[in-house]
C-alpha cells in the first residue's frame, strides 16, 4: 500500500521528512533515475513501472528539473486529485504539476 503512512493516501506529516506528497505513475525511467540517486524503489516488493506511488516531493522535482520537458518519461505523471497540498510548500507550483498531470486530469476530466 502506498503513502508514507501506508494508508493509500499521499499525505504528509511531521514524521515524513521526505514529504511523500506527489501521487505519481511510476515509469522505468523514473525508477532508474531514483536508483541512480541512491533510492532503489524496485526493492519494494511488487513496485514497478505502471504502479501508482506517493513520491518524495524533492525527488519528483529533481526528476522534473533533469528532464528534457513535459514528454520525458523520467518524470512520473501526476494524479492531481491524489497529490497532497503540502507538495506546493516544497518548491513545486500548481502550474508545474498541471503540466505533468496524468490523463484525463490534464484535459480537466478529474479522476
Amino acid at each position: 500500500m502506498t503513502g508514507f503512512y501506508r494508508d493509500g493516501y499521499c499525505r504528509s506529516g511531521p514524521e515524513d521528512s521526505g514529504n511523500h506528497a506527489v501521487a505519481g505513475l511510476l515509469t522505468k525511467e523514473f525508477l532508474d533515475f531514483s536508483a541512480s540517486r541512491g533510492n532503489n524503489l524496485r526493492q519494494v516488493p511488487g513496485l514497478d513501472a505502471g504502479c501508482k506511488w506517493c513520491l518524495c516531493t524533492s525527488r519528483w522535482k529533481e526528476a522534473m528539473e533533469a528532464s528534457k520537458g513535459v514528454g520525458d518519461p523520467v518524470v512520473p505523471k501526476v494524479f492531481l486529485h491524489a497529490t497532497d497540498q503540502s507538495a506546493l510548500s516544497n518548491g513545486i507550483t500548481m502550474d508545474v504539476l498541471k503540466k505533468f498531470a496524468a490523463e484525463p486530469e490534464a484535459a480537466g476530466g478529474g479522476g
